[in-house]
């Protein structure tokens, strides 16, 4: 069972998330701002840090002109190793056993990946202290640069809470980007109910398509000889449009391993981007989603399962708050349990199933929809799609992303996740 004091916090959080959840169906729709934000100052952000302080740096970029949507990268200190394989897994919370060498390598022969920088910043980018900009070693020999799989995240909070930055997102992902070696993409998507569906949705394939028109951007900048451009802020102009090439994606990441990661109701977006994927085929190239991960998934249905019926006043997200955020999410004439967005296995889905990705299934013990996603992965399984699923014993929902959980044992899976996504991964 969980602990006394998971109990209490949960019987604390639900009333707090039920004043939350009440409120916003009391605002009316002008309450928010231009970019369809409304502030939620009981929120604490982790600002962005481009430095290597904890052996992950990040970094902010809004994408979306017309709207609010941004990300975070996540970039891991292993991306400046050279291309060779580790002797050795980490262990879960454990040092990265490569930062050691990590002060030697920057002290190495450096050149821009994408840009000439002037002198002064490209001390700084090298140096122990400064922030890094996406510079790499020469790639002569074995120092070359090993390419990174690119992991877009989607953060939980019922629709209507949490963001990409937000504290425990910003742990979460870190420890991701440490422990599975990967570039790690946190969405920072609209919320309802000042953005409903499918206004998550739309914002989740807003950023793969980002990442593909990164990569080829990328790509046109080596034909264009970009190694040799002056200056710190060329812009590609072409068929794209004025871009300008992210250098930590153009460096370190590989889009051809795109793994999507979806914590509770981002896990939903995660799932409806995968099916996008899937049916855009070679028009996302060079991207490639290989696989995607559902962390207890928001999953519901007009027919109870066994879960929904037992557990139905489960700690933390019980059956009645997420009975309201849906309400919250989904516009008001289209509001179904067995709608697309909230049932997996609704009738109306597409593609079909036997075209999904791999799908790895994460779920907690005392989560009242665990039952769905399972039942999610044995359809996947009945037509030949690797969809494993990993239970975790007296954990609740969340248990691995909440913020007065991240240090619980639970909460420290993500080597399970790792060694999976690995045997996933396509060869070089």
């Amino acid at each position: 069972m969980p602990s006394v004091a998971v109990k209490l916090y949960s019987v604390f959080f639900k009333f707090l998330l039920k004043h939350r959840l009440q409120n916003r169906i009391q605002a009316p729709p002008e309450d928010s701002d231009s970019f369809g934000v409304t502030t939620r100052p009981d929120e604490s952000v982790a600002p962005a840090n481009p430095s290597f302080s904890d052996g992950v740096a990040t970094k902010d970029i809004h994408i979306d002109p017309l709207t609010s949507l941004s990300i975070r990268i996540f970039l891991p200190d292993s991306a400046l190793e050279p291309n060779s394989k580790p002797s050795s897994k980490p262990e879960p919370g454990s040092a990265n056993p490569k930062t050691a060498s990590l002060s030697r390598l920057r002290r190495n022969s450096y050149e821009p990946a994408i840009f000439l920088p002037r002198e002064e910043e490209r001390r700084n980018s090298v140096g122990d202290v400064g922030a890094y900009r996406g510079y790499a070693p020469a790639p002569s020999g074995e120092g070359r640069r090993k390419k990174l799989p690119v992991v877009l995240q989607f953060h939980g909070g019922g629709w209507v809470t949490g963001s990409n930055d937000s504290v425990a997102n910003d742990v979460f992902c870190r420890r991701i980007a440490r422990l599975c070696e990967a570039v790690v993409v946190a969405v920072g998507y609209r919320l309802a109910p000042e953005n409903r569906y499918p206004a998550a949705f739309e914002d989740g394939m807003k950023v793969l398509n980002w990442l593909a028109k990164q990569a080829n951007l990328a790509e046109c900048s080596k034909l264009m000889g970009g190694r040799r451009l002056e200056g710190q802020h060329k812009h590609i102009v072409g068929s794209f449009g004025a871009s300008m090439v992210e250098p930590w994606l153009a460096a370190h990441g590989n889009p051809s391993r795109c793994v999507l990661l979806g914590v509770s109701c981002g896990a939903n977006i995660a799932d409806h981007v995968a099916r996008k994927a899937v049916e855009a085929g070679k028009l996302l190239d060079p991207v490639k989603v290989v696989a995607q991960v559902l962390m207890y998934p928001f999953f519901i249905g007009s027919v109870p399962t066994r879960s929904e019926i037992k557990l139905a006043n489960s700690y933390f997200y019980d059956k009645a708050m997420c009975m309201l955020a849906w309400k919250l999410f989904l516009p008001e004439k289209e509001f179904s349990l067995d709608h697309p967005a909230a049932n997996p296995l609704a009738p109306d889905h597409s593609p079909p199933l036997k075209k999904m990705p791999p799908t790895l299934t994460v779920v907690a013990d005392h989560d009242w929809m665990r039952d769905r996603a399972i039942a999610y992965s044995e359809e996947l399984r009945k037509v030949n799609v690797d969809a494993p699923v990993y239970e975790y014993k007296d954990a609740v929902h969340e248990f691995a992303t909440l913020d007065v959980l991240l240090k619980s044992p639970q909460a420290q899976f993500f080597v399970d996740i790792g060694s999976t996504l690995r045997e996933w991964e396509p060869p070089l």
